[in-house]
C-alpha cells in the first residue's frame, strides 16, 4: 500500500500525520511537500520516501492508494499560493482514496463537518486506512 501525505508551509500537519500513521499501518509512506522545509518536517517524522513541488506531486499521485492532507490541496492557490492548478488536478484526478482535513485556513468551509481536534482527526485518518 502507497499513502501520500502532502503538506506545505511549515509541514507541521503532514508531520503529525506520519508520526500518527506509521506505527498503525504497514505501508510506503510517500511524503510530498510544497517546499523544501514541508518535506524536511515529514521526512523527519518517519516518511519512507521524500520529495518537494508540483512535478513529486503529479508523478506520485498516480500511484498512491490514499493521499491525506489539508482540504486545501486539492483547491488551487490555497497554502498561500503554494498549490498549483496542475497539483489540485493531478490529486482529484488520481484514483487514490483521498482522506481532507477540514482546516480553515484554507478559506473553505465545508457544511454538515463538526468541528474536531487534529488529534480527532488523525485517529479518523487511521480508522480509514485500517
Amino acid at each position: 500500500m502507497n499513502i501520500l501525505v502532502i503538506d506545505g508551509m511549515g509541514g507541521g500537519l503532514g508531520k503529525a500525520i506520519i508520526e500518527h500513521i506509521k506505527p498503525f499501518v504497514n505501508a510506503q509512506i510517500i511524503a510530498v511537500g510544497t517546499n523544501s522545509a514541508a518535506t524536511s518536517a515529514m521526512l523527519k517524522a518517519g516518511a519512507n520516501i521524500a520529495a518537494t513541488g508540483e512535478n513529486a506531486v503529479i508523478y506520485n499521485a498516480v500511484k498512491a492508494d490514499y493521499i491525506i492532507g489539508a482540504l486545501g490541496i486539492i483547491s488551487t492557490n490555497s497554502m498561500h499560493g503554494e498549490i498549483t492548478a496542475k497539483m489540485a488536478e493531478a490529486i482529484t484526478s488520481s484514483p487514490a482514496h483521498k482522506i481532507l482535513i477540514p482546516i480553515d485556513k484554507c478559506n473553505i468551509i465545508v457544511l454538515g463537518t463538526k468541528s474536531s481536534s487534529i488529534a480527532d482527526y488523525l485517529s479518523e485518518i487511521t480508522t480509514i486506512i485500517k
